[in-house]
């Protein structure tokens, strides 16, 4: 059973976002009260983690071909690919680790790998109006 909403023609699915404000934490190895400081450092780091490994999939996947495959919706075997980028390149095969010597949870190299899938079906997309807005602009200026 999916829970995703389905839509009626014309429908567009929107996210909403709320605000909030961190002011403390909670160590969960040690029990140790963090500050808000403490926090944002660790929150911080672990934004330049998933960035890093964000880069470095997107350095190794960012050609043509596996964008293309990427956006067919398909694996090798033919099955569907998941909606969910992150799941959609496990499926493909395309894993990101972070830095040696770094361990993070899998939910550190979820958000990486979402990111990143996001980005690559994004330039498919984007690529793909290019080539029709040029192709566009080139048939006019041809036009008497």
């Amino acid at each position: 059973m999916s829970r995703k909403l389905v839509l009626a023609v014309g429908e567009a699915s929107r996210t909403a976002c709320a605000r909030g404000l961190l002011r403390g934490g909670v160590d969960e190895g040690t029990g140790e009260l963090l500050s808000a400081a403490v926090l944002a450092g660790r929150v911080g780091c672990a934004a330049d983690l998933v960035s890093g490994m964000v880069a470095s999939l997107l350095a190794a996947r960012w050609n043509t071909i596996d964008v293309d495959v990427l956006a067919s919706g398909e694996d090798a075997g033919g099955r569907k690919l998941p909606s969910n980028a992150w799941m959609a390149l496990r499926r493909l095969g395309w894993t990101v680790s972070p830095a040696e010597g770094i361990r993070v949870n899998d939910r550190i190299v979820r958000m990486a790998q979402e990111q990143a899938g996001r980005t690559l079906r994004s330039a498919k997309w984007r690529a793909d109006l290019t080539a029709r807005s040029v192709g566009n602009l080139a048939r006019r200026l041809r036009e008497p």
